[in-house]
Order: C-alpha cells, then structure tokens, then sequence
C-alpha cells in the first residue's frame, strides 16, 4: 500500500492527527471537514496515497462512493455537492485523494458552484469527441 509519511490525510489514518471518524473500511476513511462548507461536511479518502485519482487503484475508487453515499445520507439534507478535485488548477489543496461531501441545506449554505460554459463549433466538438474515443479504447 502507497502511503506518506508526510501527507496530512495519511496522518490522520494512521491515527498521528485526530479525526472526527464517521465511517472507516480497510481501504477508506470518512471525517469531518474540520473548515466545512456547511454542517456536515465531511471527506472520505482512500487508505492508499494517490495525489490523483487516476492514480489510484480500481479497488479504493470502489470502496469510496459507497461511503461517500452513506455520508450524504447521515447528514439529513435534502441536497448536497460531491466533489473532487485533481491538481492545483482544479483547486485540490492537499495532494492526496479526497472526496468532499457537502451537504446544502440552504441557498446560503453548502458549496457555491459557478459554470462557465460555453457553445464550441460543432466540428470542435467532433474532433473532441474522436480524440477521447480514440484514447478510451487504449
């Protein structure tokens, strides 16, 4: 198992920082956020140090929606954010897998989410589409 012994989340599932553990299996842990969102947010990580998710192995990426799932579910709100950020751009913090459940009570609470979408020329889109099918099949 992939671990570092400087990571902050590997310290906290080595029991070396407290948590406020919610839900623990032998591959993931879920805790409070301890700067949440709203009430109840929570992380859940994978046991194994990955910086991305592409990094991680199949079996820890299965493990953790199933708890990311009970969390929002314990947390009583009728809506809520799942979130997971990969890399500086995409605004991860700490470089160790983590999916944040973030339940929205209220307008006022919870994740604030903007979309900057655009309308790409559809031959755009095309080549998109072609070069991640293209690269899906290897």
């Amino acid at each position: 198992m992939s671990h570092d012994a400087n990571c902050i989340f590997c310290k906290i599932v080595d029991g070396k920082i407290p948590s406020m553990k919610l839900y623990e299996t032998d591959k993931s842990y879920a805790f409070l956020d301890i700067g949440p969102c709203s009430p109840g947010h929570s992380l859940v990580i994978p046991k194994y140090h990955a910086a991305k998710m592409h990094e991680l192995p199949d079996e820890y990426l299965q493990d953790i929606l199933p708890i990311a799932k009970k969390v929002a579910i314990a947390t009583g709100a009728p809506e809520y954010n799942i979130l997971q950020n990969n890399g500086r751009l995409a605004h991860q913090v700490v470089d160790h897998v983590h999916f944040h459940v973030i339940p929205k009570p209220s307008s006022e609470q919870g994740l604030v989410v903007g979309w900057p979408s655009t309308q790409p020329p559809k031959e755009e889109l095309q080549a998109v589409y072609e070069r991640l099918q293209k690269n899906m099949r290897q």
